[in-house]
């Protein structure tokens, strides 16, 4: 009889340190009806992430491949119409999740009409997202060498989001003057519905190239995201710039007024390329006449153990640019980083 109850009691704690082991049961059902249970934190870019008890790091899986989905957790979930929910979901039928929403009732969607969730908890960690990275280059030659940083880090909530970055690009060589270039920026976006949102953004450059000891640019509007998918989106945004600039010449200090349109793409289900290009153009209110361009696309392959690398290509223009200053200058970047 002891021997009995010291083996129930042993079989009692097992299967206790088992369920243990895994806090939260969430399971994916594949197209291929494999299944894997665990705890299912986000789907972003068209790929679902989850962590098991039995892998040391996490499973990232195309959510095309996911044929069924079911969890308990909160999540904030975003769905092509733009509408933005806080619940838990599950596989209803072929094609169509139910989210249950944490403010109360249910409503129906289409598997493809979700582009974007993660689990939403009250700490700050399970918002945040982060990436830097490394460049260095170096020619014996004429001892020419070149070294860059480029970081970001961006936190979405319900109703709206925030992100900044700051990049740093410089080169020494023998016989030429050391050149600089020093950029970043904050920007904030309220999401409204339909897809449309409000952005307000500042940003600053610092440029030896076009004689730009400071630019401070001060801007808000509005946008709409045109397409918006789990494999991509296309946004545009419109509205006015206020412009503070300091020189690293004699030249007076500018302040003026612009108007500005821009687009952005983003393509994210090529396989592990990121593909991310924003152009914008910004005509002079105050200045007649005046007008600037920016232009950027950065390519990301990404690597094991959230490493990747990047291939950036960075273009700003300025029709009257202040004297002795070039009108267009262009950065060509590559590095390898880290993303959190």
């Amino acid at each position: 009889m002891k021997k009995l109850f010291t083996l129930l009691l042993l079989v009692f704690a097992a299967s206790q340190l088992a369920h243990a082991s895994v806090d939260v049961r969430d399971s994916l059902v594949f197209k291929n009806n494999n299944i894997i249970v665990g705890e299912i934190k986000s789907m972003d870019r068209g790929v679902i992430t989850i962590e098991t008890d039995y892998s040391d790091t996490d499973f990232k899986i195309s959510w095309q491949d996911v044929l069924e989905i079911y969890s308990d957790q909160n999540y904030l979930i975003t769905l092509t119409s733009g509408e933005r929910h806080n619940g838990s979901f599950s596989t209803d039928s072929p094609k169509n999740i139910i989210i249950r929403r944490t403010e109360g009732g249910t409503m129906d969607v289409k598997v493809n009409e979700i582009v974007y969730f993660k689990t939403y908890e009250n700490d700050i960690w399970s918002r945040l997202s982060a990436s830097v990275d490394f460049s260095y280059s170096f020619t014996k030659a004429n001892n020419y060498v070149q070294t860059g940083i480029r970081s970001s880090v961006g936190y979405v909530a319900s109703s709206w989001s925030a992100s900044g970055n700051y990049n740093l690009i410089r080169s020494n060589q023998d016989d030429v003057e050391p050149t600089r270039r020093e950029d970043g920026g904050l920007n904030y976006k309220k999401f409204l519905p339909k897809d449309f949102y409000l952005p307000v953004n500042y940003s600053f450059l610092s440029n030896t190239e076009q004689l730009i000891d400071l630019r401070s640019t001060f801007s808000a509007g509005i946008g709409k995201y045109i397409i918006h998918t789990n494999d991509s989106y296309f946004g545009v945004e419109s509205g006015f710039s206020y412009v503070n600039e300091i020189y690293t010449t004699e030249d007076p200090k500018k302040n003026s007024l612009e108007g500005y349109v821009g687009a952005e793409l983003n393509l994210y289900d090529i396989g592990d390329l990121n593909l991310l290009t924003r152009a914008t153009i910004y005509p002079g209110i105050t200045e007649k006449g005046r007008w600037r361009f920016d232009y950027n696309i950065d390519t990301k392959y990404d690597l094991p153990w959230d490493l990747y690398v990047k291939v950036g290509f960075t273009l700003n223009f300025d029709n009257q640019p202040v004297t002795g200053a070039t009108r267009a200058d262009y950065v060509f970047q590559t590095g390898i980083g880290w993303e959190l």
